[in-house]
């Protein structure tokens, strides 16, 4: 099995959300491990999350199971039924099509690193519980909930 050398792994900030949907993600950063390693039926990624900033805006998946694994720090778990604190060691599963919007926050005044990791069905439908936006793999746009596209970014 090759070895990836993570430090080589690009490292990309912020999120592809339209404004003012991308600002609560700004300084996150991403490294997609999977693609580094050449893998295709599912991603994992290495997410560094500084304090005050949001994993993505809460949302859910049609076609994609998701799970994320706490590595490094303290995360707050935002779902439909409330708020749970994740600690490094440990771990929280999204079946797909739950309609369960999530996502973490950072409320610590530290660093938190985890892993996240989905599967990548071509036919999925991601849905923001809390703004009009959606997103499809086919095209990786992000819209309104009717279809209608965002202004590009001037």
């Amino acid at each position: 099995m090759p070895r990836i050398d993570i430090a080589a792994v690009p490292k990309h900030k912020g999120s592809g959300y339209p404004p003012p949907f991308d600002a609560l993600c700004a300084d996150r950063i991403r490294q997609r491990l999977g693609n580094a390693g050449g893998l295709t039926d599912f991603g994992i990624n290495l997410m560094h999350l500084p304090p005050g900033n949001w994993s993505s805006q809460r949302h859910w998946h049609s076609h994609e199971d998701e799970f994320v694994y706490v590595l490094e720090g303290e995360l707050t778990l935002v779902e439909d039924g409330g708020e749970t604190v994740l600690r490094a060691g440990d771990c929280a599963a999204f079946p797909k099509n739950s309609g369960n919007g999530h996502h973490m926050i950072n409320r610590s005044e530290a660093v938190a690193i985890y892993l996240e990791i989905g599967s990548r069905h071509p036919s999925d439908l991601t849905t923001c519980s809390d703004v009009d936006m959606k997103s499809s793999n086919a095209d990786g746009r992000f819209v309104h909930k009717d279809g209608s596209p965002y202004p590009d970014p001037a």
